[in-house]
């Protein structure tokens, strides 16, 4: 069972997504936060593995309070609920340390087959909205420009084509298919891009890709 947690401001938001969760067999909602601080001790006190965040809550935002799980000593995944147009507290939650985000109008299914991407300890991309977020951050003269790029020049050959699969969205799964090699080389291939690019998940890898690759 995957132990998972929701934080949102709106109680019938909450009770959408524990409806839609508890249809599945492998995910148990364990509890339910109407704030960030509230988030951060029913987390920590019910060992959730996966946490659904809202952005906008009151005495603690998503943001701070995403730095704060991330930062246990048995930190669980983080998701972003978000809509479409919050770039910036978007960009932020996942420079905070969450896994991946959802649009908050997402698919049912969609949502199920995030919380067990997440727990297997992959990232949830969803490149269209990514890359919006990313046009904020993305101007030639900016310092993350130019600190991305130099990050990337670390990297192998081999080591970017892994990178470019990633910020795609693709699991190791599909990336070892596309790249002809083994799941398992695929995965010292990410442990060695994460460290390389001095980042904490495949989420903020993705964002380095893309912030260094779009010059528009």
């Amino acid at each position: 069972m995957i132990r998972t947690m929701l934080a949102d401001d709106d109680r019938l938001v909450r009770l959408a997504l524990a409806d839609i969760l508890g249809d599945s067999p492998e995910i148990e909602v364990v509890a339910q936060a109407s704030d960030g601080l509230e988030a951060v001790e029913l987390a920590a006190a019910h060992r959730a593995e996966v946490v659904l965040m809202d952005v906008r809550m009151p005495r603690l935002d998503g943001i701070a309070a995403t730095a704060r799980l991330r930062a246990l000593p048995r930190p669980p995944q983080v998701i972003v609920l978000t809509t479409f147009d919050l770039d910036e507290y978007v960009y932020g939650s996942l420079a905070a340390g969450a896994s991946g985000f959802l649009l908050k109008d997402s698919d049912p299914a969609e949502i199920v087959r995030a919380v067990r991407v997440v727990a297997g300890g992959q990232a949830l991309l969803h490149p269209a909205a990514a890359r919006r977020l990313v046009q904020r951050y993305r101007a030639e003269s900016r310092p993350e420009v130019r600190d991305a790029r130099a990050r990337l020049e670390r990297l192998t050959p081999r080591e970017r084509d892994v990178l470019t699969r990633l910020a795609a969205g693709d699991g190791n799964a599909e990336i070892a298919t596309a790249l002809g090699m083994r799941e398992s080389t695929v995965k010292a291939h990410v442990s060695r891009i994460l460290s390389a690019l001095e980042v904490g998940n495949r989420v903020q890898a993705a964002l380095c890709a893309w912030i260094a690759d779009n010059t528009g």
